[in-house]
């Protein structure tokens, strides 16, 4: 089969590979679309060990069953294959499962003709949905887990809240579009690649700025401050900007460490919380809402064949596309 494989540093190859493993207990799906990650993008840039090369990347996926439970189905999956018997996993808080494995890290991903994975892994999508939207159940449960996470530490019911987005990707555009439909009418976005700004401004109805000029939001002002890059600067503006009293969520993992300003988290009450991609159940919700329009029509995907992959992560890694999300077709 045909695949996109990240080969070195900065190198993905599209290549002929071995078709996946298939074992008990799992499934083989056909690949419709595969939507490129900010981790696939990490580990292109060879800033993450646990994805060695060679590897075929990609867990935002949409396809059709080929074997296996559900055998014809359209489906999306959940790339996170966990055990189903520790404490976290009883206690529906999957994402932390110690024993976990993933698609696209620990065994071969979607950025292939075709891809296995753990049948418990599978999320049923409605057969008549757009496979543009399916395809991003992935990054937009994300983005429901940690409003959701948000929501149950601020002090207001959220659309009562001032809340600021730092990074306009996929994670920050859908939390964007999300606040939006929950009610939030107050939504700040920060960006520095002025293609992405005027894409965020125009999917997102959000005020949006260049956090590298003038214009952004007062210090002290928000209560709610998404960091959807998790880099050293914008860990230092999220807790700058956030309100006493109010709430930093942080997604982003672009840094592994660095100084924040614990006096002002201290004095402050701030809340810090960390997030880690979503449970089953917010997969599940985030199929309903993207079906259901939540998300807008999507305008801002951009999409590509598999085989123009590697011009796909030259563009994101240069600046050189506008849109938040570019997905790959098979």
């Amino acid at each position: 089969m045909k695949a996109l494989v990240y080969t070195a540093p900065n190198e993905v190859t599209y290549r002929d590979e071995p078709e996946p493993q298939f074992g008990e207990g799992d499934v083989l799906i056909a690949v419709d679309a595969v939507g490129i990650c900010g981790s696939d993008m990490h580990a292109y840039h060879g800033h993450d060990p646990r994805r060695v090369p060679p590897l075929i990347l990609g867990h935002e996926l949409v396809g059709r069953v080929l074997e296996g439970p559900g055998k014809g189905l359209r489906v999306t999956v959940n790339p996170l294959i966990t055990c189903g018997h520790c404490e976290y996993c009883v206690q529906g808080r999957d994402n932390l499962c110690a024993n976990r494995t993933m698609i696209g890290m620990t065994r071969a991903g979607g950025f292939a003709e075709r891809v296995s994975t753990a049948a418990r892994s599978v999320i049923d999508i409605p057969q008549d949905m757009d496979t543009r939207a399916a395809a991003l159940t992935e990054p937009a449960a994300t983005a429901v887990h940690a409003i959701n996470v948000s929501m149950r530490a601020l002090a207001r019911p959220l659309p009562e809240c001032r809340a600021l987005v730092l990074g306009g990707g996929a994670i920050g555009m859908l939390c964007a579009l999300l606040l939006h439909s929950y009610g939030v009418r107050d939504v700040t976005v920060a960006e520095t690649n002025p293609l992405r700004r005027a894409s965020v401004e125009k999917a997102a109805r959000a005020a949006v700025y260049d956090p590298r000029g003038e214009g952004g939001p007062a210090a002290n002002s928000m209560d709610l401050v998404i960091d959807a890059v998790g880099g050293k600067s914008t860990r230092a503006a999220a807790l700058a900007a956030v309100k006493p009293g109010g709430v930093v969520m942080h997604i982003g993992l672009q840094d592994w460490a660095s100084e924040i300003d614990m006096r002002k988290l201290t004095l402050a009450e701030i809340t810090l919380i960390g997030t880690y991609t979503y449970t089953t159940a917010d997969l599940r919700s985030a199929v309903q809402v993207l079906h259901q329009g939540a998300f807008g029509d999507l305008a801002w995907v951009e999409e590509r064949p598999l085989a123009e992959g590697a011009a796909a992560f030259r563009d994101l890694h240069e600046g050189r596309t506008a849109a938040a999300k570019l997905v790959l077709r098979p």
